[in-house]
């Protein structure tokens, strides 16, 4: 299957860039390729760094951006690595950086996954499928507390206590394996008259994804970095799909704005900490009706971009 070509908040996160054609960018989500192709197009003597765990998405990016092959460097890899990766290719500052922390339709369409609750296939969520965790661990081995934990917290599930007591239930008798299966036990511990706003597995598939990948973990753990690799009025771009991502993002946005820890009743600041830039969007970035429309994936998206000081460069 054919990685989809559609990148959400396209128009508005190339915008936001400001890209410089001589400039240094790195795509650290690099999909299909969207995002990234864009930047290319924009560039003259600067370079793009594309960085994907999926190694589908690699081979099918270097497909798509071929014409531009002299101007790109791709890596498979974490984004959370982002600045050890650039080190090895002398790179230490960059003028922009994109991420699109939404999983590929490419990932949620190619069923044997496992990512998604429409098809039947094995239990697997995995991006980097070099990792030996997989959904089927998280759903056998988990205890029902830890598996409670991150259906309330990652999949914000009301239901999530009945979730958990089900699966526990479920797979004493025998280890669930498929995704299928998986829906059926779920479906089970949720009232049927509540089994209205959507599909009923959707929030108990995507707390499962998260644990999976630790999309949080490595989110909270690349943004200093991420940051710090930015030449003076660069910019960081990143574009969420639940608030789980968005909050972080938005905290971390506004304490490198304002990291002064002093006492609210302190006259002058004597922490001696400098804002490392600014929140460029006060409030997210939403897609358009049209986009909406379009692409219905798009819905739950927010951009926020953070612009480094001038003054700071690395």
């Amino acid at each position: 299957m054919e990685f989809q070509h559609y990148s959400v908040l396209l128009e508005e996160t190339i915008g936001e860039l400001h890209i410089n054609p001589d400039g240094i960018y790195v795509d650290g989500t690099l999909g299909g390729g969207g995002h990234s192709l864009q930047i290319l197009k924009k560039l003259t003597g600067g370079h793009l760094y594309g960085i994907d765990q999926d190694e589908a998405a690699i081979c099918a990016a270097e497909k798509r951006l071929e014409p531009y092959k002299d101007k790109m460097t791709l890596i498979r890899d974490n984004y959370c690595n982002m600045k050890a990766l650039l080190k090895e290719h002398g790179v230490t500052a960059v003028n922009g950086i994109v991420l699109d922390l939404g999983v590929s339709s490419h990932q949620f369409d190619t069923q044997e996954r496992g990512f998604s609750y429409r098809y039947d296939a094995g239990l697997d969520m995995r991006m980097d499928r070099r990792s030996t965790l997989t959904a089927r661990d998280i759903v056998n081995g988990y205890s029902e507390r830890e598996l409670y934990r991150i259906i309330r917290d990652y999949g914000e599930d009301t239901f999530a206590k009945n979730i958990a007591k089900h699966i526990a239930r479920e797979r004493e008798k025998h280890a669930i394996e498929t995704t299928f299966e998986l829906n059926e036990i779920i479906k089970g511990a949720i009232p049927a008259k509540m089994r209205q706003n959507g599909h009923p597995s959707k929030k108990t598939y995507q707390a499962i994804r998260i644990e999976c990948n630790r999309e949080l973990e490595v989110l909270r753990e690349a943004l200093d970095d991420l940051i710090e690799l930015l030449s003076g009025g660069g910019r960081l771009c990143i574009i969420t799909f639940h608030s789980l991502e968005d909050r972080i993002v938005k905290v971390k946005f506004r304490e490198k704005e304002n990291p002064c820890t002093c006492p609210p009743e302190f006259p002058v600041c004597v922490c001696g900490k400098i804002p490392a830039g600014k929140a460029v969007t006060r409030k997210p970035i939403l897609p358009g009706d049209k986009e909406i429309e379009e692409n219905s994936r798009s819905r739950s998206a927010k951009l926020r971009v953070f612009e480094k000081r001038p003054e700071i460069s690395l």
